[in-house]
């Protein structure tokens, strides 16, 4: 893979710290411990880019990447493991409220979910939440290297009915072995406009 120029901008509790920029944006969801930080990282090819933690649950801002003068990739908290006060749970919501229905640049969801289990209520939420701002998704099955080749068609169909998607919409992803990375980038080059 080319070498990619790409830098953490900064992290957001709020829409009104988001950095300006007319870089179109994706953000990337889902729930805690399900690959995001590896995603970003080999979608970059980079290492530790993205921090990638043992204690699920750990981003609680927006984390904004600019990746190569292109685009920016917004990573949002995840949803699920970790242990969040009430008052917390509300301020996320709202953040993200704002963040969804204000940023103009806002091109997609990437909604990552893990090969292995079954989308969870959060991550059907998710996506209908995004289909009603009527924003583009893009499903990423991360960890596909982790899964037998004899269960892969029966896992895909799990999540293509539970986030009622098509299954050849669903992008198969492996930060290890990068499989999925060129047609993840194809993609967001397309909405981009390059």
């Amino acid at each position: 893979m080319d070498y990619i120029d790409v830098e953490f901008l900064t992290s957001a509790s709020s829409i009104t710290e988001c950095p300006q920029s007319d870089l179109p944006e994706f953000v990337l969801s889902g729930r805690s411990n399900v690959g995001k930080s590896s995603l970003i990282n080999a979608m970059v090819n980079r290492k530790q880019l993205a921090y990638v933690g043992n204690t699920p649950g750990k981003t609680r801002l927006l984390n904004f990447f600019e990746v190569d003068h292109r685009c920016m990739f917004v990573d949002v908290p995840g949803y699920g493991f970790a242990h969040r006060s009430q008052t917390e749970l509300i301020q996320f919501g709202k953040m993200m409220d704002d963040y969804f229905e204000q940023r103009e640049n806002l091109k997609a969801l990437i909604l990552i979910v893990d090969y292995r289990h079954k989308p969870t209520k959060d991550d059907v939420t998710m996506i209908e939440y995004a289909r009603g701002q009527q924003l583009p998704i893009l499903v990423c099955a991360t960890k596909k290297d982790k899964c037998k080749r004899s269960e892969l068609s029966k896992l895909k169909k799990v999540i293509s009915e539970t986030l009622n998607v098509p299954s050849t919409s669903i992008i198969d992803f492996s930060s290890q072995t990068k499989e999925g990375v060129e047609e993840l980038w194809s993609k967001l080059n397309e909405m981009i406009g390059m």
